[in-house]
């Protein structure tokens, strides 16, 4: 089935326009002319994603995210079958700092932060040199209130920083960042930063787990009660190929200011890659920046993110519960 039979791009509120660029691609069903009994149902979704996946991918890439609104998803398992459909390769995240549960498939949680605290600004895992290439979130039940997932593309935020701290970027791509993390042994659902080692290096050996974190460049030291997590130097800016253009990739801003635990002191978490402190105005003009040049849509329950991991940086709005947002990490 060709791609305009089925999808329809739409405008909704929250859009905007970056460089001649929509943030983000909104699709929906195109149900002109068909009867109720014709109207799209779920293997018709996954049918037409196989169809049109170079077309799909045609639209992340020029957008940086395409948003799915109308379609008939309900469970998680609807979400699993969307995610298979689109037959990237599932990335395991070893690495990863987020507190997540699996839930079925290739489906998880997305972050189990609390509700009340704001997720910064980041790129998925940039603090590993194995990140995921692609995000899908979905909403299985929307929020009471708040609880967005902003969009930011990233190339914009490099061109205001460098505008704007022209010394602080020059820095940071001579040098790059280190980001140091003491984690527990088991998950702790009250930290934004809480995912255990066991589930960091996913085992619970500590053997391959030195072994698993060598090979990501991670040094460990073991504690009393967890491990102290060192990675860096690794770059916070990077040169995206296949769109020619520098983009701001890390974790920064969120690190800065939001790792922060039992364990942890969020000032001490990033430095620059010679190991010297970060300027804190610089960080929060930092902030202030992402916050401007973003996009949030409120959810709607069904919908399905798709986003470009290397073109776009996403965070999270405190919410009143309920909220149940799932996610998949493609490599």
């Amino acid at each position: 089935m060709p791609a305009e039979n089925f999808f329809k791009e739409v405008e909704i509120p929250q859009q905007r326009i970056f460089e001649g660029v929509v943030l983000p691609v909104v699709l929906s069903p195109n149900t002109n002319g068909l009867v109720s009994s014709e109207r799209p149902n779920l293997s018709g979704l996954t049918d037409a994603i196989k169809e049109n996946k170079p077309w799909l991918e045609t639209l992340l890439h020029k957008s940086g995210a395409v948003l799915f609104r109308g379609f008939p998803l309900i469970t998680a398992s609807d979400f699993n079958e969307v995610v298979e459909a689109f037959d990237f390769e599932e990335l395991l995240c070893v690495g990863s700092v987020a507190s997540r549960i699996k839930v079925v498939g290739r489906v998880s949680t997305a972050n189990e932060s609390p509700p009340d605290k704001k997720i910064e600004f980041h790129h998925e895992m940039a603090q590993v040199p194995v990140y995921p290439s692609k995000l899908f979130f979905f909403c299985e039940v929307e929020p009471g209130t708040g609880g967005e997932t902003p969009l930011v593309l990233s190339h914009i935020v490099y061109k205001r920083m460098k505008e704007k701290h022209s010394e602080f970027v020059q820095k940071l791509e001579e040098h790059g960042v280190i980001y140091v993390r003491v984690v527990g042994e088991e998950d702790d659902l009250s930290s934004p930063i809480g995912r255990g080692w066991k589930r960091t290096f996913l085992t619970e050996d500590k053997a391959v787990a030195e072994e698993r974190a060598a090979k990501l460049g991670i040094k460990l030291e073991w504690m009393e009660n967890g491990v102290k997590t060192m990675m860096g130097p690794i770059p916070a800016i990077k040169f995206d190929k296949t769109r020619e253009r520098k983009i701001w990739f890390n974790i920064m801003t969120a690190a800065y200011t939001a790792w922060k635990d039992a364990r942890n002191d969020p000032e001490k978490t990033v430095t620059f890659g010679d190991g010297k402190p970060l300027p804190p105005h610089i960080i929060y003009d930092c902030m202030r920046i992402l916050d401007e040049e973003s996009v949030a849509i409120p959810w709607q329950k069904g919908d399905v993110l798709l986003i470009d991991n290397l073109a776009v940086l996403h965070s999270r709005k405190p919410f009143d519960p309920p909220r149940r947002i799932l996610a998949s990490l493609c490599k």
